[in-house]
This record gives C-alpha cells, structure tokens and sequence, in this order.
C-alpha cells in the first residue's frame, strides 16, 4: 500500500497521543430544513450519516436538500395561491393570516415527506 507522507501532528490527551483532523468543509451555514435532515439521518440512517460525514459528502448533501426545500417550497405557494387566492389583507387581515398559514402547513408536509424523511 502506498502511504502519502504527511506533516500529521499529535495531542497527548491522558496517556494516548491522538492526531489532529479536521474535515474540510465549507463553512456556509445550513437553514432550517438542512438541519432537520442531518438530524434525521444521524437518528434514522447513521451509517449513512457516518459514510456521508467521513467522506466530506454530508454537508454538500445537506446544502442541495436545503436548496431544493426552499425552491418547492416558493413554487408550491405560488400554485397554491393561484388555486385558493387569499382574502384581502387590508380588509380581513386575521383571515389572510390564517389562509397563508394553511397553505404554509400543506407545503410543509409534503417538503418533510419527499425532502426530509425520504
């Protein structure tokens, strides 16, 4: 087997000398449906989770699921409201809000389904 030399440094923690890793990973912060699928993959999948995380695919694997949770989520509302157009917020707006909140629900669902736990 042929072993790359590397410039690997060491911590003494206790009696063992560990060797110090890091994983390189972009730092853009995850939203809330990338952090909703790392939690379901590192409860329901974890050798999936621990595959992804130890070859560096996990967070590029959360970005795109973040990514594609917020475009269906903008596209569904926008069909949703041309089938069931809200009322008028200036004259009802407590109905508005609760119409606007129904639609938000209906597309979460179906974005935790197809996106999340899938």
């Amino acid at each position: 087997m042929n072993m790359m030399n590397r410039n690997v440094t060491y911590s003494t923690v206790g009696d063992y000398q560990l060797p110090n890793l890091t994983l390189n990973q972009p730092q853009k912060p995850l939203g809330r449906y990338g952090r909703m699928r790392r939690m379901y993959l590192m409860e329901n999948r974890p050798v999936l989770y621990n595959s992804m995380l130890l070859t560096g695919k996990l967070h590029p694997h959360l970005l795109e699921v973040e990514q594609a949770a917020e475009n269906q989520k903008q596209q569904m509302m926008t069909e949703l409201l041309k089938q069931n157009p809200a009322p008028d917020k200036a004259k009802n707006q407590l109905m508005w809000v609760q119409h606007m909140n129904s639609l938000k629900a209906q597309v979460e669902e179906v974005i935790l389904m197809e996106l999340i736990y899938n």
